[in-house]
């Protein structure tokens, strides 16, 4: 529970830093009620890119907190706990690029999914969200696409997009991947009629099962405007907290897999760790060799190009 003392003194360290916090959906409550702005991955990086606050405190993993320094390398970008990392961000090889593009040559363009280290990103052509992959792959001139890291995500881009050949690395979120089809049928036997709002991050024997496909935020969106009043929610848990206060007064119930489907990295950050890096300035996140760096940069500005068309 937060205290009107630690909501005080975050406004107080936030005022001396000249600092925003951003927090992703999927971080605890308690975190995302001290944030300035709430969002998913493509939201928060449009808003980092645009702020004019001299320090980013990114409430999430440390993909997020990168990009955010990539895209604005004069900001100080720090992280409550800087140990919070996404293990499908390091889930791609090299040579699987060389590889592909050795095979398709200036037909491939390599679309790299915003769950990924700042090398990884440097070897690619364009980075993508959950919500905006399709659109971006189907814009792409090339006709191969090799998709990093995620496969399952890259899955459902290709069933969207078959005019283009989709080729698929074998990264994975563990999280969305371990949702249990069996879970989710039990729900739906539950709550008969309940739309199932997933993920496209899940594995392909739940996403059968769904009725919509969507980022985080768009599954929000999609509960918000709908008009059933259970719905079962195939993402990351913290994304309850949002959905709870957008849905308020409604009625609508959300229903998720027995097997609550937990972040452990984005449990890492809790309001304590908040308030000791606004304080302390502690877990500052550097630039990469500016190699990388550069290279990085522009699939994450080419991404925001191409996503605001």
């Amino acid at each position: 529970m937060l205290t009107d003392e630690l909501r005080a003194e975050v406004a107080r360290l936030k005022a001396e830093r000249d600092a925003v916090v951003l927090a992703h959906y999927y971080v605890p409550p308690e975190v995302q009620e001290l944030a300035d702005h709430v969002g998913d991955s493509f939201a928060l990086a449009r808003q980092a890119a645009t702020l004019p606050n001299r320090t980013l405190v990114f409430a999430g993993v440390r993909f997020m907190a990168e990009s955010a320094k990539l895209l604005s390398p004069d900001k100080v970008v720090l992280m409550p706990d800087p140990a919070s990392d996404c293990p499908m961000a390091h889930m791609v090889r090299r040579e699987t690029v060389d590889a592909a593009r050795a095979t398709y040559g200036d037909d491939l363009a390599v679309a790299c999914y915003v769950n990924s280290t700042a090398e990884v990103k440097s070897w690619s052509d364009v980075c993508v969200t959950s919500s905006n992959a399709v659109k971006i792959v189907r814009e792409l001139p090339q006709r191969n696409v090799l998709f990093i890291p995620d496969r399952h995500l890259g899955s459902y881009v290709a069933s969207q997009v078959p005019e283009k050949n989709v080729i698929l690395n074998d990264g994975y979120c563990p999280i969305h991947r371990d949702i249990s089809a069996d879970e989710v049928a039990q729900l739906k036997a539950e709550h008969p009629g309940a739309p199932v709002l997933a993920h496209p991050e899940c594995g392909p024997e739940a996403m059968a099962l769904a009725d919509f496909a969507g980022s985080t935020s768009q599954i929000i969106e999609a509960a918000a405007a709908g008009e059933a009043t259970d719905y079962i929610i195939l993402t990351v848990d913290g994304v309850r907290g949002e959905l709870e206060r957008r849905c308020a007064g409604s009625g609508k119930r959300f229903h998720f897999p027995a097997t609550r489907p937990v972040c452990p990295d984005m449990e890492r950050i809790t309001a304590d760790k908040l308030v000791a890096c606004l304080r302390d300035g502690t877990g500052e996140v550097g630039l990469p060799p500016v190699e990388v760096a550069d290279a990085a940069r522009r699939t994450l500005t080419r991404m925001l190009e191409l996503g605001a068309r």
